[in-house]
């Protein structure tokens, strides 16, 4: 072989090593969409949650 095709087949090694490390790294960041709840209950147990005060403090006229 000569010098630039094995210059060439370190890049392809290195490139292919690459979008395998990245691919990786991305598929342990993200999650399935079938394993997420769904929407109402997303909302749900983010906002409609009891309020933390017990009376109000403002008095309505």
């Amino acid at each position: 072989m000569t010098k630039g095709k094995n210059i060439f087949g370190l890049f392809v090694i290195a490139f292919i090593i690459f979008i395998g490390y990245a691919s990786y790294d991305i598929s342990r960041k993200t999650t399935f969409p079938g394993s997420k709840s769904q929407l109402p209950e997303r909302i749900k147990g983010t906002y409609m949650k009891a309020d933390s005060a017990k009376n109000d403090s403002i008095r309505k006229r």
